[in-house]
């Protein structure tokens, strides 16, 4: 197939390549049809699959006004009045046709469940086939380094260990159906402000180590089709035209061989981006073909760096229709019962004072339920990925369903207007609160807030919500708090509730998932993705964000989430990797498959997990390690894998996670390289970061690697480096009348005291005749 390709490319005129190489219209690849080649449809998002029938089959020309549609769009316009499946969305939304809606990627990471993950995959590439989608434009995996962030809703987590995982699981799965992914934004694109403008300045361990971490390890994993590159400018360049990224990085070290494409309107240089290794520019742009055109033929751009990106394309477009499935039907009601599970066991447990929660009819049979989103669920984000819902499950109406003839169920607004207080509502939801054994109150942050081109402004709830919680903890002591929101929230309300379920955006089966767990049909087993600051002023990134002069400075370095919290012995509001249950969990017998490893080896990290418990329930085990002191600045400790584990009550399993050695390496900014540390490492198991049950020291034997010394090292510096440190003596030895033994000694002896550097410490002050070439080509191993 590779060489009826090239014959295909030797046969193309340049404008043909160009056309090739640029998409056509909005959603659209290029069709060539004198050389056999048909385009293909890609489409938004990362949790719904957002047809709009108006631009991908309308026959009318798009216009800026039809992009403009898809990013402003917010969510509250995507549920409608009535749900899609009841009529009522139809001509909603730029005319997007009903998709499954599932749990937006701040809430599908809290389940930990890469299973569950792979299966959301797949029902994404059921529906992608069912509509003639060849390419889903997603996952998009950016830390959530900020919870300001506009599209941290999309995003999977603070940590590229858990990004990574579920990235892969849901790129795997979708690609199983024959629908190709678009891992994306690569890299460093971690707000919105300005984002098209935008200098991220990130030195490069923190890049490595943190930033491009997860993108590695879900390519890895996974073998996306395409992987997007991002708007931003990265340390100084634009990452669409970035040779570093895209080549260095992405192709010659990670040696993925797939297709780059722009996000939508990112190239600002075509040639360059090109020469970068930006094969696709999305969408159509006449000016970018006309320049890269001109390029062409004035030999700006070599044709072999053209035909290498044409092959590519080539080869994606093979790929997408040979999977073609036409007649595909998605069984969306199938779908919907996913999207319930899923949300189910993302959904986190915060608080549950006194086991208010699960309800029960001898306990609290008078339930109220207040608060607009539980007639309106806040159910997704907004911006390019809004879907939709195919099926809406509304709280209010799966309350009533579950509770059935054992409780009785009232219900008040409470808080009509999200931007001010009604008196007359809130008089009627303390009423019936007070007349309740318990109150749940659905809240939310502003629908809109989150999104494109814009960042939340602060870390709030309503002001009208929040009121309301505390307008019925006055009257009601029992309140359970049901939280919407698109990132970490700050909770001044959370002394006023006794129990707190977070469930981000979970998609349109949320309703049925809150449910199931009010009532203890199901029990909740979500874990934080994200740590919860008790203020907006404690996260990493607050001083330099957003930025200033069109730079942003990630002056946290490596403490990102839950690495800062350690490292300044902070204690958040909550955890990264916590959530409560309806039962507990004893851990015990922790084993290592070895004591004593190499960099090559893998050690295997078993225990027992008991559910000592009366509820059968699920564990998410995480498995961190804590580095010996070394050279380099390290994090408290990290996570390096993770599994989800479901016991029945009584029951024991003995479960093992695999860590390979070399997932212990950081990179070193002054080798270029990845490096492991030798020394004792602490293997740590836990329910979260700061739920560390049961705790193991590994050993770690492996050489120790150095920065190549130079003249101005000082002594100190260059008694760590034994090897250097006995060339350094064999030179002095060759010029002086002591011992090796006796400079060794007196080299030690001396080096606390002589600051200045090796060159001036020998010749000065010891007065040897050491010219500084001969020096630095022992310092080095030189001949």
């Amino acid at each position: 197939m590779k060489s009826e390709f090239i014959r295909i490319i030797a046969a193309m005129t340049a404008e043909e390549k160009v056309d090739l190489l640029t998409g056509s219209g909005l959603w659209r690849t290029a069709s060539l049809p004198q050389h056999g080649i048909d385009g293909i449809v890609m489409t938004d998002g990362t949790y719904g699959v957002r047809y709009s029938s108006a631009q991908i089959d309308g026959s009318e020309k798009w216009s800026m006004d039809d992009f403009i549609s898809v990013i402003t769009q917010t969510a509250d316009k995507a549920n409608g009045e009535e749900p899609a499946a009841k009529g009522g969305s139809e001509a909603l939304f730029s005319t997007s046709l009903p998709a499954t809606c599932f749990p937006n990627g701040s809430t599908l990471a809290c389940s930990w469940d890469i299973n569950l993950v792979q299966q959301m995959g797949q029902a994404l590439g059921r529906e992608c086939q069912h509509m003639g989608v060849g390419i889903l434009l997603g996952p998009g995996i950016n830390i959530r380094r900020t919870p300001l962030a506009g599209r941290g809703y999309e995003y999977y987590a603070e940590d590229p260990v858990v990004s990574g995982e579920i990235a892969a699981a849901l790129i795997n799965g979708l690609q199983q159906e024959g629908v190709g992914a678009s891992l994306k934004h690569f890299a460093a694109n971690n707000s919105e402000y300005r984002r098209t403008e935008m200098d991220s300045i990130v030195e490069e361990r923190a890049l490595r180590e943190i930033y491009l971490a997860g993108f590695r390890r879900a390519i890895d994993k996974s073998h996306p089709w395409t992987v997007m590159s991002s708007y931003n400018r990265l340390n100084g360049v634009q990452t669409s035209q970035d040779p570093f990224l895209l080549t260095q990085v992405l192709r010659d070290e990670w040696g993925y061989d797939g297709l780059v494409m722009s996000d939508w309107y990112g190239i600002k240089d075509r040639p360059a981006s090109l020469m970068a290794g930006n094969d696709l520019a999305m969408p159509e742009t006449r000016r970018d073909k006309q320049t890269l055109l001109s390029a062409i033929r004035s030999k700006e751009v070599p044709m072999a760096v053209v035909d290498t990106a044409c092959l590519r394309m080539l080869e994606l477009l093979e790929k997408v229709q040979r999977h073609r499935r036409p007649g595909t039907q998605a069984d969306f009601a199938a779908h919907h019962t996913l999207a319930q599970h899923l949300a189910a066991e993302s959904i986190v447990l915060l608080k549950n004072e006194a086991d208010l929660l699960p309800l029960s009819a001898a306990k609290t049979p008078n339930i109220a339920v207040l608060g607009k989103p539980a007639q309106e669920p806040v159910i997704q984000g907004s911006g390019c990925a809004t879907t939709v819902p195919y099926l809406l499950d509304r709280p209010l109406d799966e309350i009533f369903d579950q509770a059935g003839d054992d409780f009785t169920v009232t219900w008040a607004i409470g808080a009509p207007d999200d931007m001010q207080s009604d008196e007359r509502a809130l008089a009627q939801a303390r009423e019936v609160a007070s007349q309740a054994d318990v109150a749940i109150v659905f809240v939310s942050t502003a629908v809109g807030e989150d999104g494109e081109n814009g960042d939340r402004q602060d870390l709030n709830i309503l002001a009208t919500h929040e009121r309301l919680i505390r307008e019925v903890s006055a009257v009601q002591p029992n309140v359970v708090v049901v939280l919407a929101n698109s990132d970490a929230v700050v909770m001044p309300w959370l002394p006023h509730c006794k129990a707190l379920l977070e469930t981000f955006f979970a998609g349109q089966g949320m309703g049925r998932a809150v449910a199931d767990i009010l009532f203890g049909k199901r029990n909740p087993s979500g874990k934080l993705t994200v740590t919860v600051p008790n203020s907006l002023e404690e996260t990493p990134a607050w001083l330099h964000y957003p930025g200033e002069n069109l730079r942003h400075a990630y002056s946290e370095g490596l403490f990102v989430g839950y690495r800062y919290y350690d490292k300044r012995r902070m204690t958040p509001l909550f955890p990264f990797g916590f959530g409560l249950s309806y039962t507990r969990f004893a851990w015990s017998n922790l084993a290592l498959s070895a004591s004593e490893v190499g960099e090559a080896d893998t050690v295997t990290v078993s225990f027992e997990l008991t559910n000592i418990g009366e509820r059968a329930g699920k564990e998410v085990v995480q498995l961190y390690v804590s580095a010996p002191k070394g050279e380099l600045i390290r994090e408290e400790q990290a996570l390096k894998a993770f599994c989800k584990v479901g016991l029945e009550v009584g029951e024991t399993r003995r479960v093992s996670l695999s860590l390979p050695v070399a997932e212990l390496a950081c990179y070193h900014p002054g080798l270029k390289a990845w490096v492991v540390t030798p020394g004792q490492w602490q293997i740590r198991l836990g329910g979260s970061s700061r739920h560390i049950e049961l705790e193991s020291p590994l050993e770690v034997v492996c050489p120790e690697r150095f920065v190549p010394l130079r003249d101005d090292n000082s002594l100190q510096q260059l008694i760590q480096q034994p090897e250097a440190f006995a060339r350094v003596v064999a030179l002095i030895a060759s010029k002086s009348p002591l011992s090796p033994e006796q400079i060794r000694e007196k080299l030690i002896r001396l080096a606390p005291d002589l600051f200045c550097g090796l060159l001036i410490a020998l010749t000065e002050f010891l007065s040897l005749d050491i010219t500084r070439e001969e020096l630095n080509t022992v310092l080095t191993g030189g001949e």
